[in-house]
C-alpha cells in the first residue's frame, strides 16, 4: 500500500496496521522529523496505551502496557552503532514473544529482525505532505 497523508490520516492507517498485520514486528524507516514517532503514538493509543509515549532515543526501548494488560515495546536504534548493543539488552527476547514491537531506525539492527516483519517507509513530499508505504505479506 501507498498513501499520501497527513496528521488527520493517522489515525486510519493505525486502525489498517492493527487489524492487518500478521506480525507484529512494525519497522518504521524515514528519516529524522518524518513521523515515525507520531505515527507510533496514534498506534499505541488504539492499542489503549495509557501511558506517555516518548521516543527511547537514549534507552533504546520504552516498555508500555494497553488496557488490556498487554504489552508494547517502543525501540529506537538511531544512536545504535554495533547490533552487538541490541543482542546485550536482549533484543531477541523482545522480538519473539508474541508482543507489539515497534522499531525506529531499523536498518541498524537490520541483521537481528524477523523476516517476515512489517516494512512502514515514511517519506516528506514537497507540499509538507508525508507519504507512508506499508510492506507485509
Amino acid at each position: 500500500m501507498n498513501k499520501n497523508y497527513t496528521l488527520e490520516n493517522l489515525p486510519e492507517i493505525a486502525s489498517e496496521l492493527i487489524q492487518t498485520v500478521k506480525n507484529k514486528t512494525l519497522l518504521f524507516y524515514g528519516e529524522m522529523g518524518v513521523g515515525k514517532t507520531t505515527l507510533i503514538k496514534e498506534i499505541c493509543k488504539q492499542l489503549g496505551v495509557l501511558d506517555n509515549i516518548s521516543s527511547p532515543t537514549f534507552s533504546l526501548v520504552n516498555e508500555y502496557e494497553t488496557s488490556k494488560q498487554e504489552k508494547v515495546f517502543h525501540f529506537d536504534f538511531y544512536r545504535i552503532e554495533d547490533e552487538n548493543e541490541a543482542l546485550d539488552m536482549g533484543i531477541e527476547d523482545y522480538l519473539y514473544n508474541n508482543a507489539w514491537c515497534l522499531i525506529e531506525w531499523p536498518q541498524n539492527v537490520e541483521n537481528l529482525l524477523p523476516l517476515d516483519a512489517v516494512e512502514i517507509h515514511l517519506t516528506t513530499l514537497e507540499n509538507s505532505k508525508r507519504n507512508i508505504q506499508l510492506k507485509y505479506t
